[in-house]
């Protein structure tokens, strides 16, 4: 059986029936795309559902003609179709095979197997691109605040030479692939639609970006509209391809809190930013946090390097506060240090006394203080240096 007979099979299996459907997946693993696609147009669907689905669209078209014609427009778009059996598909999307959620009710929440095909634009290898990848999402209707901060990750991310991983969105999503391209780094946007009609359109510029230094990538054929469901079954390639998923806002019930809990189920690194407690776009990540123990508090790059780089590299160095002087001083110095008043001198007896120290360690204790321009001698006895004096 020729490749172009499995590809164009591939796509007419998407067309029939939207990506994910576990059924369809099942019986390309069992008889391969080509008699897959036999039997469902010969009304040999295993599901109801699945049947009426597939005689749905037939009776639109025909699904090999569909499918002909949307490999002909990709050639025409620059954009091609990855499959499987090619150097570049990204073998880390088949986890998809083991993802169960965890109450799914809903049929996106369901029929979440592996992709048959991506259509991509870009020139990169897309295996290689995501192998070292982490994707950034949140909120469409981002604060600044949330928007400073996913800028920020995009633009450290690539910095560090990881690949931003993103849906093209407002927001937060548009944010990490525009802080990525400041960095001259690689970035990839993840459709719900065709390649040739990214959504939303007040980001054409920046998906002409995109595919000039990143890819642009989809599970639907060139012309696709961006039906709201394909945006959950889109979220759990983001989910699935990548390192770790990095959650910067979202209110409650999000579709970007959909891609955390599908990176959760994969076991993925799940990542949460915080943010304000009396915003609503701090909703979604907060309860993720207090329900989901396996989900991690992150505010910094530091923190998401240290979540999906090399074990025991990449870590981050514990929160201190500056270093003071103060800080050096063993316990004995520091209780004479406290001992001195604030703005009068004592003797030698009084500083021992107050400190609770003897005489000897007050004197040795007050000399090192000395050195360190921390006490200075006046009328007579012992005193608080001056703070040193601000710059003009």
């Amino acid at each position: 059986m020729s490749t172009d007979e499995t590809k164009l099979a591939r796509v007419a299996l998407t067309w029939l029936a939207e990506p994910g459907t576990r059924s369809v997946y099942a019986l390309v693993e069992q008889i391969g795309p080509v008699g897959a696609l036999d039997l469902l147009l010969s009304g040999g669907a295993p599901e109801r559902t699945l049947r009426s689905a597939v005689a749905a669209r037939a009776a639109a078209g025909d699904a090999r003609a569909v499918a002909a014609e949307a490999l002909t427009r990709g050639e025409r778009l620059g954009a091609r179709l990855v499959t499987p059996d090619d150097d570049e598909w990204p073998a880390q999307v088949r986890d998809l095979r083991r993802l169960a959620l965890s109450g799914a009710t809903r049929r996106v929440d369901v029929e979440t197997d592996p992709p048959l095909c991506f259509w991509v634009r870009g020139a990169w290898p897309l295996g290689e691109t995501l192998a070292h990848s982490v994707a950034v999402v949140g909120a469409r209707a981002a604060t600044p605040y949330g928007s400073h901060v996913a800028t920020e990750l995009g633009y450290g991310l690539a910095d560090r030479e990881w690949t931003v991983v993103s849906g093209g969105a407002f927001g937060i999503d548009s944010a990490a692939h525009r802080g990525a391209l400041t960095a001259g780094g690689r970035t990839v946007a993840v459709l719900a639609c065709g390649v040739d009609r990214p959504y939303p359109m007040g980001n054409a510029a920046l998906f002409d970006r995109i595919a000039e230094t990143g890819l642009l990538v989809s599970e639907w054929m060139p012309g696709a509209e961006p039906l709201r469901p394909r945006f959950l079954i889109r979220n759990r390639v983001i989910a699935a391809a990548t390192r770790g998923t990095v959650l910067v806002e979202a209110a409650a019930r999000s579709g970007a809190t959909q891609t955390l809990n599908r990176a959760l189920g994969l076991r993925r690194h799940a990542m949460v930013v915080p943010g304000p407690v009396t915003s609503a776009m701090s909703v979604g990540g907060h309860e993720v946090l207090r329900e989901r123990p396996d989900a991690r508090l992150v505010t910094n790059l530091a923190h998401v390097l240290e979540e999906v780089g090399r074990i025991g590299y990449d870590l981050t160095p514990p929160a201190r506060a500056p270093e003071r002087p103060r800080d050096r001083l063993d316990e004995e110095a520091t209780q004479v240090l406290e001992a001195l008043p604030r703005r009068r001198a004592l003797d030698l007896e009084s500083v021992a006394a107050r400190a609770g120290v003897d005489l000897r360690t007050a004197m040795r204790k007050l000399s090192l203080l000395e050195e360190l321009a921390m006490v200075v001698r006046r009328d007579g006895g012992y005193a608080l240096a001056p703070p040193p004096a601000s710059p003009t």
